[in-house]
């Protein structure tokens, strides 16, 4: 392409190239992340020069040259950002399993998976560990009979704990929670063998856990005045703690795709705003004296920003707010400098904001289902306002009473349509019904709930918010109602087997070229979103998956994977079959049978591989033989590998690779290992192992497991 052409190219994209800024700092970011081993500290501050050079001359250059300066300059700025986060959030995680008294200020409530009460603590103190490989966060599920009245923002218990560091993928290429770990701080995860007591001390940093407080007395109270499980919803949203949330209502808002209405985001903040804004310009435009001389359109906005900003740091300033906030803001700036508000232009300042002081959020389902939907509804409706139909609907008096109706339909369709495979990529299940749940839910939040709970907080100085807030509460249980509805419909929720994170990444950018891009190449977009769809058709789950401490393998077969257990190694079996597209259980997958049980024996007959055999005892007596006749030989306790030609897994390779998955090749099988990947990353380095216990203690539950159920 000559020079001419690009340069005309660059012009008709013009107006839009703004906008690809966040695009290519993701994509300095995301490949910071994929990298094998960290960078070098003089490779990083060599780039740091090249690009300090790079900006100088940026302006010295014609377009052409400019675009091709950013286009290499944002992607190495991203990968900056992402390394010095790294280093600004690195603390120690702990070396092994270990039991001991573990003390720590509560700096986060909310419940594990079994649904018992969890804290995050810092200020930790692990008696018997030093303080330089003190972890700076502990995260403990608590014994159920720990007091309800300790658990408080600021409140420093004691207890013993069974501690390990932050789990391995259950499987290779699956989560990896080391890496969300690592950057919450959090060295050591574990469950409380006996209940928690108050370890009396001084409490610094009281004005740092303000929000926290505030949040957590807001809840409170809250639920106090809306019983039951209504109550404890109504406080998700409005203060962003979920701890009194119920299993079986999360999993209906799952199923009925009605979750994101817990995660205080675009939607919860632009209500709020509009709200508080509406109130108070209408409220003062009631004085007809104010009316006339004062800016109530102005001053409505700028009290709406403050009210978002205060909402924004009660709810714990998560990524979703963050991003719903700066939006939200760019839009009554807007309104205050009487400019166009809601832009793709807003959608981009959020993405770079976000990106450089939090860049490891890029790698999170929430931020990329976030910002997919955002995008994809200001494009969509910046699209529909050019068409003639969609404007009659927007102005013909025919329309006015299911205009409402048409908007949330359209906006479900749009928003469920542009997160749908960041959804099935990470969760690996669709929700058949979400248009119908959303259209049947949404106008709740908007007509009801968020318009009563701002009434709430207006009158709560005054103790009369009780009426406003039981309003409030009856939205949020039709709300729930209509999830347990949608849910309980046949086929509500369908699997989606695991596919590569390039698919992701494929489909990640054909939707920002469908976007971003002006007229013609727009269709550009359709070539990497068939390759990801290919590559993800084509990429199949592995026929044997061995969990990381041995005790759990499972192997596929036409019914479905089989697994060895009908319990233990709960997260690994859940993640499996999650990942299969598989919605049995840990029990219906080891019922599917095809398992030959001994004396700590178990024999399997494995398609397309043969005999699988798992050993559970140290006794290596007969090992040859029983490899002689296996082609895979699973025994976690033997510390050397029998003679013969079966693949041998055993404790030294559990340890040295974790995880395993197994798939027949041309050469034979081939063995991955979840360790196996990106060692030189700070998240997976393997902590010094000084004091480790000895096997027989390493052979006991994880406490990373268990914490999580």
């Amino acid at each position: 392409m000559g020079r001419e052409r690009l340069a005309a190219l660059i012009e008709t994209q013009r107006p839009q190239l703004a906008l690809w800024i966040p695009v290519l700092l993701a994509l300095g970011i995301g490949g910071y992340f994929a990298l094998p081993a960290e960078p070098e500290g003089w490779m990083l501050v060599a780039l740091a020069g090249v690009m300090a050079v790079g900006f100088a001359t940026l302006f010295r250059v014609g377009v052409v040259g400019r675009v091709a300066l950013l286009a290499a300059l944002l992607p190495a700025l991203g990968l900056q950002a992402a390394a010095l986060r790294t280093w600004a959030v690195a603390a120690p995680v702990i070396g092994h399993e270990m039991t001991a008294a573990v003390e720590g200020r509560i700096v986060g409530l909310d419940r594990s998976a079994s649904d018992r009460p969890r804290v995050l603590l810092d200020r930790v103190v692990i008696h018997g560990l030093e303080p330089e490989r003190t972890p700076a966060r502990v995260r403990v599920s608590l014994d159920p009979a720990t007091p309800r009245d300790l658990l408080r923002p600021g409140v420093r218990i004691l207890g013993q704990a069974r501690l390990s560091p932050p789990g391995a993928p259950a499987e290779p290429g699956g989560f990896d929670f080391r890496r969300l770990a690592f950057f919450e701080r959090i060295g050591a995860v574990g469950y409380a063998r006996t209940p928690m007591v108050a370890a009396y001390g001084p409490e610094p940093g009281r004005f740092r856990q303000l929000p926290f407080r505030l949040r957590m007395a807001a809840s409170a109270h809250i639920q106090r005045v809306i019983p039951g499980q209504d109550g404890a919803f109504t406080a998700a949203i409005l203060t962003g703690d979920r701890s009194g949330i119920d299993r079986s209502v999360e999993a209906a808002l799952r199923a009925s795709s009605l979750y994101h209405i817990v995660s205080i985001s675009g939607l919860h903040m632009s209500l709020l705003a509009a709200a508080v804004f509406a109130m108070i310009r209408y409220g003062l435009a009631l004085v007809p004296r104010l009316a006339l001389a004062w800016p109530l359109k102005k001053i409505a906005a700028v009290a709406a920003m403050v009210a978002g900003a205060v909402y924004l740091v009660i709810s714990g300033s998560e990524v979703p707010a963050q991003r719903s906030y700066v939006m939200t803001a760019t839009v009554l700036l807007a309104v205050l400098l009487e400019r166009p508000a809601l832009t793709l232009r807003a959608v981009a300042l959020a993405g770079v904001i976000v990106l450089l002081f939090a860049p490891e959020s890029l790698m999170q389902p929430g931020f990329q289902m976030s910002f997919a939907a955002t995008a994809a509804l200001v494009a969509s409706f910046e699209a529909l306002r050019g068409r003639a139909w969609w404007q009659v609907t927007q102005t013909a008096p025919g329309w006015r009473f299911a205009r409402p109706v048409l908007g949330i339909a359209v906006t479900s369709l749009i928003a469920g349509a542009a997160t749908a495979p960041i959804s099935a990529f990470h969760f690996n299940t669709i929700a058949q019904y979400g248009v119908l749940a959303n259209l049947l839910a949404l106008p709740a939040m908007g007509i009801v709930v968020m318009p009563a709970s701002v009434v709430a907080v207006g009158l709560a100085p005054l103790g009369l918010d009780w009426l406003p807030f039981r309003i409030a509460g009856l939205g949020m249980g039709y709300i729930i109602a209509v999830a347990r509805f949608v849910a309980g419909l046949g086929g509500a929720v369908t699997g989606v087997p695991a596919g590569p994170a390039l698919s992701l990444g494929l489909i990640l950018l054909g939707g920002t070229m469908a976007v971003l891009l002006l007229g013609r190449a727009r269709w550009a977009a359709l070539a990497p979103a068939a390759v990801a769809l290919l590559l993800w058709a084509g990429h199949g789950r592995p026929e044997v998956l061995v969990a990381g401490n041995g005790r759990l393998f499972g192997f596929l077969t036409p019914s479905g994977r089989v697994l060895s257990s009908e319990r233990g190694n709960g997260y690994a079996a859940e993640t499996w079959l999650r990942n299969d597209g598989d919605g049995a259980t840990q029990a219906e997958a080891w019922a599917r049978g095809r398992l030959v049980r001994r004396a700590h024996r178990i024999e399997a007959e494995v398609p397309g591989i043969g005999r699988l055999v798992y050993v559970g005892t140290r006794e290596m007596r007969g090992a040859d033989g029983i490899c002689a006749a296996a082609a895979i030989l699973v025994a976690p306790n033997w510390p050397r590998a029998p003679r013969g030609d079966c693949l041998f897994v055993g404790r030294e390779r559990l340890e040295r690779e974790g995880a395993l998955a197994i798939r027949p090749g041309p050469g034979g099988l081939t063995v991955a290992g979840a360790l196996s990947v990106n060692q030189g990353r700070p998240w997976t380095r393997r902590p010094e192992r000084e004091g480790a216990p000895p096997d027989g203690d390493r052979q006991r539950p994880s406490a990373t497991e268990l914490a999580a159920r």
